[in-house]
This record gives structure tokens, C-alpha cells and sequence, in this order.
């Protein structure tokens, strides 16, 4: 049944790709005899700010994918998530975090490590969103909202943005006000009770003077995963936003524009679904003398048998990939805002002084059951727990009682970002020399406490018991602080001869001071005045007393030079050099004195690409591609940890080297006036070079042999982690004006794929059930009748994921270390209609 439904939906997409192309055959046979529609006819351009000043996205000379608005809303792009497979060598990923709402991006191998600084900044309004510590997340919800394009540049781009990259940066741009009076309101109804509210209002207060823009957009919908202990719904949204930009032009030369945004997010939290419970690793463990479980006959009082735990497996093996049982009531809180200042003075025609200084806020709060299961690995602020005797031992009956919970809440991330970024840009010699300079700071500290409380290790048995499994919690507080000057510099050689004209040099360099200090306590409270101290397996008599303290400095240069040659107006090649660096960071998660810090990590990248405008037979064909080979060192690659001594889960962060190599292209055909077929591809090619450490339990590497303390563990054989080695999209847009004012029919159809990834740090393939992820594919549909009848309003249908395939998007990896395994699913399929009237001009 469920094939031929699949069927007949690709059939059907199939047969209004064919409506539409025909119809727009013939609409383009009636237009050639009273002249063709250019706008139709040619790829269209987006405007963007790569190089920081306005261009072509065809004119600059790196690998860029820009999004206009009319795309976001045909591909469905919310959230980052969305971004998935539709940008080559993107990954969009929870990176093993328990968080749905943790969508890191991982550009050519290189992104999010946990606590580390992001090695792929989004940026919003041209600042970098906070970027906090215990969650691989960048910004809150509603960035995507009213934007006037979305850009994502692939590798480093440290010597012209503001914080250094080594994968690249995504820019999400608002749009500002404008001279006109204008706007629109925008509502979507959709499946699992979808409900979105999405407007804005464009006011010219005093003409060309002051200009007002105003933004606001609101979603509630359910969850798909059902948690059959809580009799609630995982995995909802319920959010709004706003943003209000003002533009003041007292004079002709200066602009002052400012920028308000806040989001608040608050959700059931995350359907993580036990996948394993490593049985044997259980029965060989025990937890002050009490064993986990045993084999055969127990011990009333002071064992469970191992068959409790095979029963929770089969219990989440039967009720699938949408169902969950958790034993803490998890959720997630998220507020952000921020406020930015952009004053641009024209000093003359050649030559424009710029500021931006901004001011942000993030603020998250939430639970996470790690294993989806009832017993306690890893659970996180464990405060609310089911009413006792309501859960009983899988296959057992036992009651368990929950009395451990976590006397207090805190954030775990309240963090405050200032930056400020003094910049001049000159356009010299009628643009043949073109240059920007400037000074950036950045400063990211904790706005007020922040921590959590956690149940990391307990027996079946004694789940909830606090004698046995108590909570240990966790404080840090951790400042972050870098100051740069950078210069970037563009010359056409056609201004020291004109047989070198439309040859261009482009050099760059920035140097970066990087600190990071804090502190951070791991302890547990054993008695009123006595507390065990994981980090350093002490015993103090305040939780201060477990509380470790670190400073990490660090000066880097960093620089980028290139070349790039237009052949003619339709063919733009070029190639470049750059060296990226990413600041190391503190592991407030340390349960060993070694690993209370990391180094930074650094990337040389060599690429060359090209970017066409071409007629194949006739037909329009934009045709961009790119080669890149990166020589990447000191990565930061995060892992569990744990400490047999203390029983304590913590997280240590590793270093290795390694090369990528790849290929990307984008390509777009327009056959005829109103139709495109288009599509992107990517091929990553990921190797380690060097992956050596220091185990703190016995570890199985590239020999085959497992290795313990003090010996080296070599894992350079490994796959690549976070990496896809092929993505690929291919999408259909067609368009078809309906005439005598009806308004335009129009159907976009876009098919991406994410072949198999692995998600594990240390482990040698098959030793971490589940840690790659499979290959999917899903297919998206839009349907749109603008303007109705001249009414100016839209009516629209929209898909996502309309095969409903069932793919995951992250692993636990904590099979060895921590004896259970929990994945995450991606979304279902979603559909809905959306109602959209404009206003003014």
C-alpha cells in the first residue's frame, strides 16, 4: 500500500511537471511573436555581500549558494535543518547532540565541536549570532524570517568577516526598509496541527528620511514522536519572533540603520529513541559494589536481571521510530535578542567609513533523556520525574520510584556577545582597485549562572534511588574574547596594462588575539558540606572546592590570495590560496585534570573554480563548479569520557590531522521562458592523516588491538566524521501566467540526497552500533497561484518529505563509554496550505 502511495505521488509531481512545461511551451510560442520576457528567459541574479560590499553572486570569485526569498518559501527553509542537502558539501546535523534544536553546519568536513568555538559562523545583519557552550547552536528560532536572501560560502573567509572560519560562513541578510509603503500577511495550516502567523509592514515615515520596517511570524505545531511514559508529544514547535529595522538618512552622504530582533522558543524537548542497551558491558559493570545486572539467579534487593534491559530494547524495537519512553520529562526554553547599529559615512566617491556594533542575548534551558529509556544514563536536569509506582522495569514489574531529582534548574547557556567592527572600504581608480580594512572585537561571557544537574550512571535496580544514584551537577562559566585587524585588497591588472584588463589579484590578511578563560566545577553532593569533586576525584567541603579554573591565549595570522580571469562576459575562472584558524576552548565537561582545555585547529586551503553563463543549443545554462584540496590540522573532534575512578561521564576533546579534497557544482538550465531544471552536487573526499591518543578506557584502534592507559591509541583509519561524501539536489521550477489578469501558476519540485555518514570520533567501524547514518533522500513539492484574479492574494500547497521518508540525523555514540545508543529521527512528512496577501506597492 504504502509503495503505491509513493508511487502515485511521484506520478503525480511527475505528470504537473509536464502540465506546466507544456503550457509554458506553448505560452512562450504566443510570446515570440510579440517579443520574449528577458526575465524568464535568464537565470536570475541575487544580489550578495560575499566580499562584504554589494555584487553578482556570478561576479565573485568563491564557492557561494544564495537562496532568494521566493526560493526559501518553495524549498520549505525554516531552520537550518531545511538547508540540508541543497548546498554542496553542507551538512546540517545535531553533531551527537541530544537537542533537536541544536542544527549545527559542517562545510567540506569542518564545523561544530562541542564547547569549541563554531568552525561555520552564521551570520545575521553582518554579526555573528552567539554561539554558546553546551549546545552546537547559533542563534533562536524565527532568523529565517523576512530575509532578503540567504548565502552560504563555503571555506575559510576569516580575512573579511568578523569572526575567523575554517569551513565558511552563512549569511542570513534582512530585509531593510525601503522607500515604498508596503508588506504582507501570511498564514500556513498544515499537518500535525500546523499553525504559522508571518507578516511585515514597510513605512517610509519621511520620505528617503526615515524608513521603518517591522517583522513578526509565530509557529505552533505538534510533535512527531509520542513519549508513551509522559503521555506527551516530543519534537513540537512553539515559538514567535520579531524584528524591527529602522534607516535614518539625515544627509545624503550618511546612513545610520538599526537593527532589533527577539525569539522565544519553548518545547516539549527532544523524541530521542533507544536504538541499543549494550547487555554484556552491563553485566561486567557495577556501581559501588552493585552490579547493573546479572546473568541468571538475582540477589531481591540487590540485582535486576540483564533480561530488564533486553525487555526495554524490545519494547523500543516495538513501538518504532516515533515512539519513546523517557524517564525525565524533557524540554527546551530558548529566548534571544539582540540589537545592531550600522552607521555608513560616505567620505567621498571613492572611499566609505563603516560601523556596526551590536548586542546580543541567549538564553537556553533544558532537560534531555540521552538513552530514551526509563533507567537513568546520562539524564539531564533531572527535576520532574513520573509519579512513583506509574513505571515499572521493562519485563520486571518492579515499581520504580523516582527521588533523585535536581534541587535547582539553571540555564545551561546565559550568555551576552558584544562586538564591534570599525571598517573602510575604497572603491579607487574607477573601481579597478578595490580594497576593505578594518578592526574587529568580539566578547561573549556569561550574562548569569549557568549549569545543570544529571543522573550519569545506575543500576536497573536502583533507578531514582539517591543513596545509590545521586545527581551530579555541573557549573561553568566561560568568556571568550578575540580582537583582530584584517585588509583585503582587489586589483585589476588592466590598470598597469590594458592587455591584462578583467585580470584580477586579490590578497588578504588578518591577525587574531584569541582568549578563553573560565572555570567549571563537576561534583556531586554526597552529604550537607561534603562534596566529591569528579574533576580531580577530591573531596571538598563547598561545591567552590571542586572548582577548576583556566586561561588559553592564542595570536594567529591568517590570510587568503587569489586570482581570478573573466574570459567574457559569460565565463569568470579563478583560484586561491587561504590558511583558516579556529581558537581552542575550555572542556568545562572535564573528569580528568589532562583534559580541561584544547589547542586551536588551523586549515590551508588551495581551490579553483569557475562560473559560466552560457546557451546550450539555444537554451540559457548557468554552469558553476569549484576543486578544493584542504591540508587541515589540530582538528577539534569532541568524544565522550568517562572516569572509572568517580563513575563520572564527562567529554574530553581530541586533536588529529587530515586532508579533504572535492568537487561541487551547481547547475541551472532554462529550456524554456519560465521553466528551470536545475540541480547541485557535491563529492567530499575525507582522510586522516593523524589521529593519536591517550585512552582513559580500553580502546580497540587501527591494529586491531585494544589499547589502555598509558599507551597511544592510533584511529587515523577511521572514516571522517560529520561528512557525506555525495549530496546531490535536482529541482524543477516552472512558472505560467494565466492571463486577462488571472495571476501565475507556479510548481517547484525539488529532490535532494545525503549519501551515508559517520558520526563516531573513536571508534573503529562496527564497534559503535548505529554511528552511520544511512543514505536518504526526500522530495519536496510546492504549488503556488499568485495573485488570484488580481487580488493580490497567494494561495498555495506545500510538502516536505512527500515520500514520508524515515531517515536519522544523529547518534548518541555512547555504546562503549556509556553502554546505550539513542538516535535521532528526521521530520516525517509535512504538508499544509498557505494563504499570503500583499499590500501597498
Amino acid at each position: 500500500m504504502m509503495r503505491t502511495v509513493k508511487n502515485s505521488l511521484k506520478l503525480l509531481c511527475g505528470a504537473g511537471v509536464t502540465a506546466l512545461w507544456v503550457a509554458g511551451a506553448a505560452h512562450a510560442q504566443a510570446q515570440s511573436s510579440a517579443g520574449s520576457n528577458e526575465n524568464l528567459e535568464s537565470s536570475p541574479d541575487i544580489v550578495v555581500t560575499a566580499q562584504r560590499r554589494d555584487e553578482r553572486a556570478q561576479d565573485v570569485p568563491i564557492a557561494i549558494t544564495a537562496f532568494s526569498p521566493e526560493r526559501l518559501q518553495q524549498q520549505g527553509i525554516t531552520q537550518p535543518q531545511n538547508l540540508q542537502a541543497t548546498v554542496p558539501s553542507l551538512v546540517v546535523g545535531n553533531n551527537g547532540n541530544p537537542s533537536r534544536e541544536a542544527q549545527s553546519f559542517t562545510i567540506r568536513g569542518q564545523g561544530a565541536t562541542f564547547q569549541a568555538s563554531p568552525g561555520v559562523v552564521v551570520y545575521l545583519n553582518e554579526v555573528p549570532l552567539p554561539a554558546p557552550i553546551s549546545i552546537p547552536q547559533q542563534g533562536g528560532a524565527g532568523n529565517f524570517v523576512d530575509l532578503e536572501n540567504v548565502q552560504v560560502l563555503n571555506g575559510p573567509q576569516g580575512t573579511l568577516f568578523g569572526r575567523n572560519t575554517t569551513g565558511g560562513a552563512v549569511l542570513l541578510v534582512p530585509k531593510k526598509p525601503t522607500n515604498d509603503f508596503e508588506g504582507y500577511v501570511q498564514g500556513k495550516f498544515g499537518s500535525y496541527d500546523n499553525k504559522e502567523l508571518e507578516g511585515a509592514i514597510n513605512i517610509p515615515i519621511v520620505d528617503d528620511k526615515v524608513l521603518l520596517r517591522v517583522a513578526g511570524a509565530y509557529q505552533d505545531r505538534d510533535g512527531y514522536t509520542r513519549d508513551v511514559v509522559w503521555n506527551t508529544d516530543r519534537d513540537n514547535l512553539h515559538w514567535y519572533s520579531g524584528r524591527v529595522g529602522l534607516t535614518l538618512r539625515p544627509t545624503e552622504n550618511f546612513e545610520n540603520y538599526t537593527m532589533a530582533y527577539g525569539a522565544n522558543s519553548r518545547t516539549h524537548g527532544t523524541g530521542t529513541v533507544n536504538t541499543y542497551l549494550n547487555v554484556p558491558g552491563l553485566a561486567a559493570t557495577s556501581l559501588v559494589g552493585l552490579p547493573f545486572c546479572v546473568e541468571g539467579p538475582t540477589i531481591p534487593g540487590f540485582s535486576a536481571s540483564c533480561d530488564v534491559y533486553r525487555a526495554a530494547s524490545a519494547e523500543a524495537a516495538a513501538r518504532g521510530p516515533r515512539e519513546t519512553a523517557h524517564g525525565t520529562n524533557s524540554f527546551q526554553r530558548t529566548k534571544t535578542w539582540g540589537v545592531t547599529n550600522t552607521s555608513t559615512l560616505n567620505l567621498n566617491e571613492e572611499l566609505t567609513l563603516r560601523n556596526i556594533i551590536s548586542y546580543q542575548r541567549f538564553k537556553t534551558t533544558y532537560a534531555v533523556d540521552s538513552d530514551g529509556t526509563i533507567f537513568q544514563f546520562d539524564d539531564g536536569d533531572p527535576r520532574s520525574y513520573p509519579a512513583p509506582g506509574v513505571v515499572t522495569l521493562p519485563g520486571d514489574g518492579t515499581p520504580v520510584v523516582y527521588e533523585n531529582a535536581s534541587p535547582t534548574r539553571l540555564p545551561r547557556d546565559d550568555i551576552k556577545v558584544f562586538t564591534e567592527e570599525l571598517q573602510l572600504q575604497g572603491d579607487l581608480f574607477d573601481k579597478q582597485l578595490t580594497f576593505t580594512a578594518g578592526a574587529f572585537y568580539y566578547d561573549q561571557r556569561p550574562a548569569g549562572a549557568q549549569g545543570a544537574g544529571a543522573t550519569g550512571f545506575c543500576p536497573a535496580l536502583f533507578t531514582g534511588n539517591p543513596l545509590v544514584c545521586g545527581v551530579y551537577d555541573i557549573r561553568y562559566a566561560i568568556t571568550n574574547t578575540s580582537k583582530a585587524l584584517y585588509a583585503q585588497s582587489t586589483l585589476d591588472l588592466g590598470l598597469v596594462s590594458p592587455a591584462l584588463q578583467n585580470l584580477k589579484v586579490t590578497g588578504g590578511v588578518r591577525y587574531t588575539w584569541d582568549r578563553v578563560r573560565g572555570s567549571a566545577a563537576l561534583y556531586q553532593v554526597l552529604a550537607p558540606g561534603e562534596f566529591f569533586c569528579f574533576s580531580d576525584n577530591s573531596i571538598a567541603t563547598e561545591a567552590t572546592g571542586c572548582q577548576f579554573e583556566a586561561n588559553l591565549k592564542t595570536k594567529e595570522p591568517t590570510w587568503n590570495i587569489g586570482v581570478d580571469y573573466r574570459f567574457s562576459p559569460e565565463l569568470l575562472v579563478y583560484g586561491k590560496i587561504s590558511r583558516g584558524y579556529k581558537a581552542g576552548g575550555i572542556n568545562a565537561n572535564a573528569v580528568f585534570t589532562s583534559t580541561r582545555t584544547f589547542p586551536p585547529e588551523f586549515v590551508t586551503s588551495y581551490e579553483a573554480g569557475f562560473k559560466s553563463d552560457v546557451r546550450l543549443a539555444g537554451m540559457p545554462l548557468r554552469l558553476n563548479g569549484t576543486y578544493y584540496y584542504l591540508t587541515y590540522k589540530g582538528i577539534q573532534r569532541a568524544t565522550g569520557d568517562f572516569n572509572p575512578d568517580t563513575f563520572a561521564s564527562g567529554a574530553r576533546v581530541l586533536s588529529a590531522d587530515a586532508r579533504i579534497q572535492g568537487v561541487e557544482a551547481e547547475a541551472s538550465l532554462r529550456p524554456i521562458p519560465g521553466v528551470e531544471i536545475g540541480g547541485t552536487f557535491s563529492y567530499t573526499d575525507a582522510k586522516y592523516k593523524k589521529y593519536e591518543f591517550v585512552p582513559s578506557s580500553p580502546t580497540q584502534d587501527c591494529t586491531g588491538n585494544v589499547i589502555s592507559d598509558p599507551a597511544t591509541v592510533n584511529l587515523a583509519c577511521i572514516p571522517f566524521q560529520y561528512v557525506s561524501p555525495y549530496i546531490y539536489s535536482f529541482h524543477v521550477s516552472a512558472e505560467q501566467p494565466l492571463g486577462n489578469d488571472l495571476g501565475t501558476l507556479a510548481m517547484f519540485v525539488n529532490y535532494s540526497h545525503t549519501s551515508a555518514q559517520h558520526t563516531a570520533g573513536t571508534s573503529i567501524p562496527g564497534n559503535q552500533p548505529g554511528e552511520r547514518l544511512e543514505p536518504f533522500g526526500t522530495l519536496n513539492l510546492s504549488l503556488d497561484w499568485r495573485n488570484v484574479a488580481g487580488s493580490r492574494m497567494d494561495v498555495g500547497f506545500y510538502a516536505t518529505n512527500l515520500t514520508n521518508k524515515l531517515y536519522r540525523v544523529s547518534n548518541s555514540n555512547t555504546y562503549n563509554s556509556q553502554l546505550f545508543t539513542a538516535t535521532l529521527y528526521g521530520e516525517p512528512r509535512m504538508y499544509g496550505v498557505r494563504l499570503r496577501y500583499s499590500f501597498g506597492r
